[in-house]
C-alpha cells in the first residue's frame, strides 16, 4: 500500500536530520559560539555555508543531476578519479572517521560523565550492537529513524536550547578570539555534513521507492524537499547551540575542548539533570546518525561489488572496524580528520554548485579544471601548516577566511572552458 506522499516526505525530512544531526554537529557549534563571543551570528553563518548549505545544495545537486547520483557530481573529474572521490567520502563518512566517533562522542560526552566504571571498550561493543540490530534491515533505516528516534532527539535538544535562551549562563563577551566567519566554516568542515549528503540520498531514495513511488523524477523531488525540511532544523538547532556557547564567552570556560565545553554548559543550565539530559541527547544524536551512515556505507559497497558480498555482512564488518577505530578517543579521530576534510571540501563544493549549471555549460572540463585547481590549493594550504614553504597561499584573496581555493578554482574553470568537451549524457 502506497504511504501519503506528505507523510512520506516529513519522515524522510526527519530522518535525514537526525542523520546530519551526529557528533560533530553536537560539539562545534557551542565552541564556535564561545570562540566568536558577541560575532557568534557571522560565525554561525559561515557554519551553515559549510554544513547545511552545502549539505542541501549536495542532495539537490546528486538527486537532480542527469544521472541521479553521485556519480553525476564526482564523475566531471573523471571516471576513475570520480570513482577515488567517492571512495575516500565513502570511507570518511562511514568506519574511517565519522561512525566511530559517534561511539567515542557518546563516551566521552555522556557515559562516562554518568558511569566512569564503565570500560570504553565494552560501552563501544554494546554501542555497535545496537547499530547492527537497526541497521541490518536497510529497508526500515528511515522509518527507524524518522519515526521513533528523531522526534525524542528533537524535542530533548530543543528543551536545552529554549533553557539556555531563558536563563544564560552568562553575558556574550564583545571580543572574538578569531575570525568569526573563517571559524564558522572550517568548523562546519569538520561535521562532514556536505560531503556526507552526496551518499545519504541512496537510503531515501530507495525508501521512496520501497513507499510504492517509483517515478524518477517525483522520488526526485520528495528527496530534494525531505533535505530542505531536515536543512530548516538543522540551521534551528546550530544556531540555538551556537548561541549556549556564545553565552559561555564570559569567562570560566576558555580551557575547555568542544566535548568538555558541551558539557559545562549543560551542567551550568540544569546541574547535575542537565548532565543526564545531555546523554540522552548524545546518545540519540549519535545513534542515528551511526544508523544512517552504517546503511549508507553498506549499500554503497554493496553495490560497488556488484552485490556479490552481503549487504548484512557489510553492515557487520563495517561495525566491528567502526568499533575498534571509535577506541583511538575523540580528540585524535578529529585531528585526524580535520586535513583529510581540508583538502576534500573544496573541489567538492565547486563540483557541487557546478552541477547546477550542467544544462548552461554542457562543458565537464569547467567543472573538472575548476575541482583540480581547488584540491591543489588546499593541498598547498596542507603543506605549508607542515613546514613546507608556500607562503604565497596565504596571500591569494579570501585566504584570511579559509577559501584561498576560491580564485584559482574561478582560474580553472575559465581554462576548462577553453578545452572544448561536451557533457556527460544521461
Amino acid at each position: 500500500m502506497k504511504t501519503s506522499k506528505g507523510k512520506t516526505i516529513l519522515i524522510m525530512g526527519l530522518a535525514l536530520f537526525a542523520t546530519f544531526f551526529g557528533a560533530g554537529n553536537l560539539i562545534f557549534p557551542p565552541y564556535l559560539g564561545r570562540e566568536t563571543g558577541s560575532s557568534w551570528f557571522l560565525g554561525f553563518f559561515g557554519f551553515f555555508i559549510m554544513d547545511v548549505g552545502l549539505g542541501v545544495l549536495a542532495i539537490l545537486a546528486t538527486v537532480f543531476n542527469r544521472q541521479g547520483n553521485i556519480q553525476g557530481v564526482v564523475g566531471k573529474i573523471g571516471k576513475i578519479p570520480g570513482e577515488i572521490m567517492a571512495a575516500i567520502i565513502i570511507i570518511c563518512i562511514g568506519p574511517g572517521l565519522c561512525i566511530p566517533r559517534t561511539a567515542a562522542t557518546t563516551f566521552e560526552m555522556g557515559v562516562s560523565t554518568l558511569f566512569p566504571v564503565i570500560n570504553p571498550w565494552i560501552f563501544g561493543a554494546a554501542f555497535f550492537i545496537i547499530v547492527l540490530l537497526l541497521t541490518i534491515r536497510p529497508t526500515k533505516v528511515v522509518d527507524i529513524v524518522g519515526n521513533y528516534l528523531t522526534p525524542i532527539l528533537l524535542a530533548v535538544m530543543l528543551a536545552l536550547i529554549v533553557l539556555g535562551i531563558i536563563s544564560p549562563i552568562g553575558p556574550i563577551t564583545a571580543a572574538s578570539k578569531v575570525v568569526p566567519l573563517k571559524e564558522g566554516m572550517l568548523s562546519g568542515y569538520q561535521t562532514m555534513d556536505g560531503i556526507g549528503a552526496l551518499l545519504l540520498t541512496g537510503i531515501f531514495t530507495t525508501a521512496a521507492y520501497h513507499k510504492g513511488f517509483t517515478e524518477k523524477q517525483e522520488v526526485s523531488r520528495m528527496v530534494g524537499m525531505a533535505g530542505i525540511i531536515a536543512g530548516g532544523l538543522l540551521m534551528l538547532v546550530y544556531c540555538g547551540l551556537t548561541y549556549l556557547g556564545a553565552t559561555s564567552s564570559g569567562g570560566g570556560f576558555e580551557d575547555l575542548n568542544q566535548a568538555e565545553l558541551l558539557l559545562a554548559i549543560a551542567y551550568a543550565l540544569t546541574g547535575k539533570s542537565g548532565m543526564v539530559l545531555l546523554a540522552v541527547i548524545v546518545f540519540l544524536a549519535c545513534l542515528t546518525t551511526a544508523v544512517g551512515l552504517t546503511s549508507v556505507a553498506a549499500d554503497y559497497f554493496h553495490n560497488i561489488f556488484d552485490k556479490k558480498i552481503k549487504y548484512s555482512h557489510l553492515v557487520i564488518g563495517i561495525c566491528v572496524f567502526s568499533f575498534v577505530v571509535s577506541n583511538f578517543g575523540l580528540t585524535k579521530i578529529i585531528n585526524i580528520s580535520a586535513p583529510i576534510l581540508g583538502l576534500l571540501y573544496p573541489p567538492i563544493l565547486v563540483l557541487v554548485l557546478l552541477t547546477f549549471f550542467d544544462d548552461v555549460f554542457k562543458n565537464d572540463n569547467i567543472a573538472r579544471f575548476g575541482a583540480y585547481f581547488a584540491f591543489l590549493t588546499s593541498a598547498l594550504e596542507l603543506a605549508g601548516k607542515y613546514g613546507v614553504p608556500v607562503d604565497f597561499v596565504n596571500h591569494i584573496p579570501f585566504a584570511t577566511y579559509g577559501c584561498a581555493w576560491i580564485v584559482p578554482s574561478l582560474v580553472g574553470c575559465a581554462l576548462g572552458a577553453c578545452l572544448k568537451k561536451k557533457a556527460i549524457e544521461s
